[in-house]
This record gives C-alpha cells, sequence and structure tokens, in this order.
C-alpha cells in the first residue's frame, strides 16, 4: 500500500495515481486534475503542492462553483478602490495571495468566458489586473485546476475555451471512481473508522460481516467523501461493539456479475488485502485469531502485513498473541 497523507490505497489504478503525483510534483507546469465528485481532487493538489519545489509558498484554494459570478472576478484577480458599487478599499484576490505557491482551482469548468480569458492570458504572460486597475500586475504562481465535468464536450458546445483546457491541460491526473478501486473501499473504510472512534471516543473496534459486504457491493457514487461521511455517521448511530449495516444506513446487495478479465496477480491481490481487513475487522485487531481463521500462521500473516504495508493501519492496540 501507498499513501499520500490522507490518500491511501493498493489498487493498481490508485498506486498509477501516487507515481503521477511524485513525477508532476517535480515540474513547474500546470496541471488539470479530473474525476467525479468526491474523489479527492483538493487532496490530490495538496499533496502536488507539498512535493513540489513551492511547499514552502501558500497553496491557496479557491471553488470556482460556489462563488457567485458576480463576485468571482473579484475574488480570483481582486479590485481597486471604486471599482464598483461596494468597493471602499483596494482587494488583493486570491491570485496574488498564491504568489511564489500554487493556485488550486477547483471546478474550473464553471468558469464564465470573460474569466476564461484572464486566466489564460495569466497562464500564457504571468499578467492580469485588479478589477478596475491600470497597473498590469506579474506574479509567480503554479496552477492547478480540477473539474469534474468534461471540459472536451464544455468545448464542444462553446462552454469552454480550447485553448485555455490546453494551456490547463499540460500535465493530467485522472482520479479514478471508489468502485473501481477494489479492495481501497474495504481499507479506507478501516481508517476511517480508526479515526472517527478516537474523535467520538467510542470503544468500536470493526464491522459485522453484513457490514463489510455491505462496503464492498455499494457504487458509492459520493465515492470516498461519502465513505468518510457514512463512517462518521455509523460511529455517531452505533450502539454495539461492531459496525452494522444498518448503522451504515446501507444494506448488502449481491453485485451483478462482471465479465470483465483481470490479471490473476492483481485479482490475487485485491482477494488477499480483502480478507485480511475483514479477518482483523472481525476479531477487533487481534492478529493471533486473525491468522487462525485465515488457515496461515502468525508469521504468515505477519509478512503479508508487512508487504502490503498494511500494518500502519491496523488498531494502535492491536493483539498480537
Amino acid at each position: 500500500m501507498e499513501a499520500l497523507e490522507e490518500m491511501v490505497g493498493t489498487s493498481p489504478s490508485i498506486c498509477a495515481v501516487f507515481d503521477l503525483v511524485r513525477k508532476v510534483a517535480k515540474t513547474d507546469m500546470p496541471v488539470l486534475i479530473t474525476g467525479e465528485t468526491g474523489t479527492g481532487k483538493e487532496l490530490t493538489a495538496q499533496a502536488i503542492h507539498e512535493r513540489s519545489l513551492r511547499k514552502q509558498g501558500p497553496c491557496v484554494p479557491i471553488n470556482c462553483g460556489a462563488i457567485p459570478d458576480t463576485l468571482l472576478e473579484s475574488e480570483l484577480f481582486g479590485h481597486e478602490r471604486g471599482a464598483f458599487t461596494g468597493a471602499v478599499q483596494q482587494k488583493k484576490g486570491k491570485l496574488e495571495a498564491a504568489a511564489d505557491g500554487t493556485l488550486f482551482l477547483d471546478e474550473v469548468g464553471d468558469l464564465l468566458p470573460p474569466l476564461q480569458v484572464k486566466l489564460l492570458r495569466f497562464l500564457q504572460e504571468g499578467a492580469f489586473e485588479r478589477i478596475g486597475g491600470q497597473q498590469v500586475l506579474h506574479i509567480n504562481a503554479r496552477v492547478i485546476a480540477a473539474t469534474n465535468v468534461d471540459l472536451k464536450a464544455a468545448i464542444g458546445k462553446h462552454l469552454f475555451r480550447e485553448d485555455l483546457y490546453y494551456r490547463l491541460d499540460v500535465m493530467h491526473i485522472h482520479l479514478p471512481p471508489l468502485r473501481e478501486r477494489g479492495e481501497d473501499t474495504a481499507l479506507m473504510a478501516m481508517i476511517f473508522l480508526k479515526r472517527a472512534a478516537a474523535f467520538y471516543r467510542k470503544p468500536i473496534r470493526g464491522y459485522t460481516s453484513e457490514a463489510i459486504k455491505a462496503i464492498q457491493f455499494y457504487s458509492w457514487p459520493g465515492n470516498v467523501r461519502e465513505l468518510s461521511n457514512k463512517v462518521r455517521r455509523a460511529v455517531v448511530m452505533a450502539e454495539g461493539d461492531d459496525i452494522t449495516s444498518r448503522d451504515l444506513d446501507l444494506t448488502y446487495e449481491t453485485p451483478q456479475s462482471d465479465d470483465s478479465l483481470a490479471s490473476l496477480r492483481a485479482a490475487h491481490r485485491r482477494i488477499e488485502v480483502e480478507l485480511i481487513i475483514k479477518a482483523i475487522s472481525l476479531h477487533r485487531g487481534n492478529l493471533t485469531r486473525a491468522a487462525r481463521d485465515l488457515e496461515v500462521s502468525r508469521t504468515t500473516l505477519y509478512r503479508k502485513l508487512r508487504a502490503y504495508n498494511l500494518e500502519k493501519f491496523m488498531p494502535s492496540d492491536a493483539i498480537c498473541a
């Protein structure tokens, strides 16, 4: 297993993302991060910044879809005193705040055409003006953008500039949805449980068998964010020592058959990781009982925990004998 701060996983798809993050961080090029809502686009941007030569500088996020269009230009580029009604003093925008650091533009697909033009100019020349200003400002900031919409489709509908797209898409990272990450779902459910139980000070150690099945076979349309929220809710609702599917507000449904082929090695790894996580959860961190349930020696279980780098995510008070 690999981890980048809050991002964890063993699946090939997320490991490929980790590899891209490390490579992209060494450059100063713009990055476009795509993926469904809740897949961790902001965490990915933060991971890139923290591994870059700009890590001593600020990482300034702005959600282009959460700010009214009438205010977004001022928030992004700033304004001069008297630029419009209510502009009683000069205001620096997020772009200036990101000087010598990173500007993270979340939901960049929601930018209106006039702002797309100003952003394109900055990417090309490193220059912009505040609203109502005449002075050309030059700022050294890296731009990382993210979106959950199909920008190429938006280009076809004349909603997004093609030249801006190619300026942003110099380096591209696509985050896979949780439903395509196999064993990562059960792994993250264990991690989120450990954190939530500690935060709410509840002595919960694991999941019931039905809860684990529900977690594994739910489609998770809200991805990692939904999983985290479900686990926090379950910890609050739980009355016993184990999380149930009812606590999670999930029901176990038989998964649809999948006729796609996967390599034997990938399938073997996924099954082993899922079974190890399930056994440790059901035995509340007792590794000896987990090994017996898995019909392997304790030494073999320790070796597999190390091989998959799972030991750091096991309960801190796991019982070893």
